[in-house]
């Protein structure tokens, strides 16, 4: 499985896929979902949710492959939380402006840093 975040890590640093797109098209297959179906779901999360305003596109990506493969709400929500805790914890931010600097001038990780970052929390779940 740990080529599988340096694959999620390389479609965004290639600019091919946004940062959730990168984490959901990694690990499509897992979860049956189509990669043209998975790039379109993802497809609004590029910057983040709300453009660089509200949580990281990774960890959205993230959760989306959690729900998809635990198929359990409270499983899921309690394994986001995990990943998001994890995240915030070796980055300083879970927001996408904050992890960029936007307003600071300090930016905190790359995306495909933080692409690789949330897939390699989500893959404990695999």
């Amino acid at each position: 499985m740990d080529t599988r975040k340096h694959l999620a890590a390389e479609k965004k640093r290639c600019n091919s896929h946004n940062c959730a797109q990168s984490v959901v098209c990694t690990y499509c297959d897992l979860v049956g979902l189509p990669e043209q179906t998975a790039l379109d779901i993802a497809g609004a999360y590029g910057t983040g949710m709300g453009n660089m305003e509200g949580t990281c596109g990774a960890l959205v990506g993230s959760g989306m492959v959690v729900g998809l493969l635990t198929k359990d709400r409270n499983l899921s929500r309690s394994r986001m939380k995990q990943i998001m805790e994890k995240f915030q914890e070796r980055n300083g931010a879970t927001q996408c402006k904050l992890l960029k600097g936007v307003g600071t001038g300090k930016p905190l990780r790359d995306c495909p840093d933080c692409v690789a970052d949330a897939s390699e929390f989500l893959e404990e779940f695999l």
